[in-house]
């Protein structure tokens, strides 16, 4: 039996669209001959799925489905905001994350989902892709989670932990996450807190702010140094950052839950949070000029 190596099973996924699984199966009937596992797929009706996968997909919705203790977040993506729009694709998203939801163990390029898309890609005649995807779940924990949708384009949750199950369902808790929730969708933090920016992306920024004050004396350069890491933090972490929703712009995040948490009589502390934007990191579309 000829091996075939993962690589090439990607790879022939990406040329066509069809399953991992599909794809393996292909390359062993072919003898690991990738052009004739094209062939194979396009045989069994795969070819209009193989000639779509090579189409930009940068439109699609971002949802977030919940069950008692599981939240799941998705990007799907189409081509088209029309089709976005078709109960057809949101009935696919639906049925995604309902499986997300029950699925512990679930993947991007699981053949479940896989099997979904391709249903929906030769009824819609649109490529879908199915980008990726968070799942929080909080069973056994004393902690709640919260989230936000603006617009189907950004997609935040936001978990946190408390000393009281009571708490974890209260009205303060859920206000809370949702605030929070809405402020990360605005703001759009990196990082939760100052202990957890990675060490090399700290010393790359006292680097720079140290080129920029080079030749002050040790003691200013370094007073300089330590107000731009503050700077820092208060941009890119999220407990450090201004509440958006604060009228005087003085509160922190770690103040507003730190009021949370005496109303409660109790701590609270986040622990973490996702933030989706539809289409970041994917290249732009060329514009026509």
């Amino acid at each position: 039996m000829t091996a075939i190596s993962a690589e090439v099973v990607r790879d022939l996924r990406e040329k066509t669209g069809a399953g991992m699984m599909e794809c393996k199966k292909a390359l062993v009937d072919a003898g690991g001959d990738t052009e004739k596992a094209l062939d194979l797929l396009r045989q069994k009706g795969l070819a209009s799925a193989a000639k779509k996968a090579s189409r930009s997909a940068s439109q699609g919705l971002i949802t977030i489905s919940a069950s008692d203790t599981v939240y799941a977040m998705s990007e799907v993506n189409c081509e088209t905001d029309f089709v976005a729009k078709t109960d057809d694709f949101i009935g696919l998203v639906a049925d995604i994350n309902a499986y997300l939801l029950a699925t512990p163990a679930a993947a991007v390029d699981d053949p479940k989902i896989s099997d979904l898309i391709k249903a929906k890609i030769a009824k819609l005649g649109e490529n879908i892709v199915f980008r990726r995807f968070e799942r929080f779940d909080i069973s056994g924990k004393t902690a709640a989670i919260g989230s936000y949708i603006h617009m189907d384009k950004i997609g935040v949750m936001v978990e946190a932990s408390c000393e009281q199950p009571a708490h974890a369902s209260s009205e303060v808790m859920k206000t809370l996450l949702k605030d929070v929730a809405m402020h990360v969708a605005a703001a759009n933090p990196t990082f939760l807190s100052r202990e957890t920016v990675p060490q090399d992306v700290l010393s790359r920024e006292k680097d720079i702010y140290r080129a920029q004050v080079e030749g002050k004396p040790a003691n200013v350069l370094d007073k300089i140094v330590e107000g731009k890491v503050e700077k820092f933090y208060s941009d890119v972490c999220l407990v450090d950052q201004i509440f958006v929703k604060d009228p005087e712009g003085k509160k922190k995040i770690k103040d507003v839950v730190t009021e949370a948490g005496k109303s409660l009589g109790g701590k609270i502390s986040l622990e973490r949070f996702v933030r989706f934007q539809l289409g970041e990191g994917q290249p732009a579309e060329p514009k026509s000029c």
